[in-house]
């Protein structure tokens, strides 16, 4: 058994630590500029306290738009970069201190639509601080980017821009409304079961999935009906957490394959692209095992996610996937339709999906018919 496991230099978590960014970010340099979201209200504390540049960003994060923010820190001389908001937030500022010290264009390093080349140099320190609980792009060694051009996104993507300090504080998460905390806990989840049955699956991202989605199974309901539930809110912060460390060293899958074409080519935020394919997601890969692989572990191990999910020692896959069904219900996940995708596009998003970097990770691969039924069943 051999595995490696990465992650930011240090991690804090617990209510109240954001209160420690600003005595953080002078240790790694003197002009801090911060990346924040279109609304700026749950970082404008810690931006005074800060005292620093800012950047905001309209929308998901695109190639233009860090190529400005990498220009942005040249003509400001800012040494350090700090992020404060959702994943879109995270990956932008991971991405803007990875290009301010290696130059070239966005292109240059992406993965899938560009030439692909590593990051040589050392980003300018980042420090990540999430205000939801969904992403953990807080603790991933990857940047999405859109780009609307090729209507797909994809990852810059480097050991070396691991963030130096990853500052988790629940607190930043209650003010955030059910539509947000049900599409962001729903990534959250996806991004815990999609590791935990990886083909890059390893003991140590094991438990961290297990615990993490056993904490989603219990609090997310609770988050999404009364954000002030300060003990849900903490789960939900930590179970992303987990979900982060967990797909940056054992990797994603089918959901998240689709996720990449369909948030290039629509917008609709990611985590309710996650949510509408998650349970289709599930039924298919379970299928495909059954069929082509029925002594594969990762079979077993969506039984062992319906135990936590469901809290029943008796259940077997169907539960589980019937559990996530019903939770997306319960929190009103629309279907892809809603967000303007159409029979038409399956095709183009079908085979966009097969070269995702995500799928790669994939407890086996499947066919373009099962792919598309995958898709057809969350339109």
């Amino acid at each position: 058994m051999r595995f490696e496991f990465a992650t930011a230099t240090r991690i804090l978590f617990g209510e109240g630590t954001a209160a420690s960014l600003p005595d953080l970010a002078h240790t790694f340099g003197s002009r801090p500029l911060v990346v924040t979201g279109a609304s700026r209200d749950r970082a404008a504390a810690l931006i005074e306290a800060l005292s620093a540049e800012t950047f905001a960003l309209a929308g998901e994060p695109t190639i233009e738009l860090v190529r400005e923010g990498a220009c942005h820190i040249q003509q400001t001389g800012c040494d350090v970069v700090i992020s404060i908001g959702g994943g879109s937030v995270i990956d932008a500022g991971k991405a803007i201190a990875a290009l301010a010290t290696n130059g070239g264009d966005p292109l240059e390093f992406l993965e899938v639509i560009g030439k692909g080349r590593p990051i040589s140099r050392a980003p300018l320190p980042f420090i990540a601080v999430p205000t939801t609980a969904g992403t953990g792009s807080e603790v991933t060694r990857n940047a999405v980017l859109g780009s609307p051009a090729h209507g797909v996104k994809a990852s810059l993507r480097s050991p070396l821009m691991l963030p130096r300090v990853a500052v988790v504080d629940p607190e930043l998460t209650y003010g955030l409304p059910p539509e947000i905390t049900a599409f962001t806990g729903l990534d959250a989840l996806t991004q815990l079961i999609e590791p935990y049955v990886s083909a890059r699956a390893n003991p140590l991202v094991d438990a961290l999935c297990v615990e993490g989605i056993r904490r989603v199974g219990g609090a997310l309901r609770v988050a999404y009906h009364d954000g002030a539930d300060r003990e849900a809110r903490r789960d939900m912060a930590l179970a992303s957490l987990f979900g982060g460390l967990a797909l940056a060293n054992a990797g994603l899958g089918l959901v998240h394959g689709f996720a990449a074409p369909l948030g290039g080519g629509w917008k609709a935020p990611h985590g309710a692209l996650c949510a509408a394919l998650l349970p289709h997601g599930m039924t298919a890969n379970a299928a495909a095992l059954r069929a082509r692989a029925p002594q594969h572990p990762s079979l077993g191990r969506y039984a062992v996610i319906a135990r936590l999910l469901t809290g029943r020692s008796d259940a077997g896959v169907e539960d589980g996937v019937e559990w996530v069904r019903t939770l997306c219900a319960d929190l009103q996940i629309p279907a892809l339709r809603t967000w303007g995708v159409t029979a038409a596009d399956l095709p183009d998003v079908v085979e966009k999906a097969a070269k995702a970097s995500s799928m790669q990770a994939n407890p086996l691969p499947l066919t373009k018919e099962e792919l598309m039924a995958t898709v057809e069943a969350a339109l």
